[in-house]
């Protein structure tokens, strides 16, 4: 395991309809999401925030390098698919830090996904107004 941990951890992480394919390798902290700072990527300090919370959770934030490849889906979505994918590599690098990803809810895949529109309605589940005369 000792020769794994001076290599670079992978892991894919997913929400709603966004992938985000993760590097993660020692390192001082440079964070890049799709070439861009996390910030000028994401737009939002508070999506920032969401995407790097499992390196906050095992206080890795200084200790690794992140490369970050995301596709598909908004920005919101994106945010959460890195956030998962990081929390998969720290596990794939250190299986010790397991417990506090789990105990912060880090590595659950979130299956909310938009629900398709029926035929008969507005939207998913939105009827058109009911008229009595």
């Amino acid at each position: 395991m000792a020769e794994q941990q001076s290599s670079t951890s992978r892991g894919v992480g997913r929400r709603k309809s966004a992938i985000a394919r993760v590097r993660l390798s020692p390192g001082d902290g440079h964070v890049v999401i799709n070439e861009k700072a996390p910030l000028a990527y994401l737009g939002r300090k508070a999506l920032e925030l969401q995407a790097m919370h499992p390196l906050r959770v095992t206080d890795s934030l200084r200790r690794f390098d992140v490369s970050v490849k995301v596709e598909g889906g908004g920005v919101s979505g994106q945010a959460g698919a890195v956030a998962h994918g990081i929390a998969r590599a720290l596990i794939e690098y250190d299986e010790e830090l397991r417990p506090a990803l789990k105990n912060a809810g880090l590595l659950t895949r979130d299956a909310r996904v938009k629900e398709r529109k029926k035929y008969g309605l507005k939207r998913a589940r939105k009827a058109p107004q009911y008229t009595k005369r």
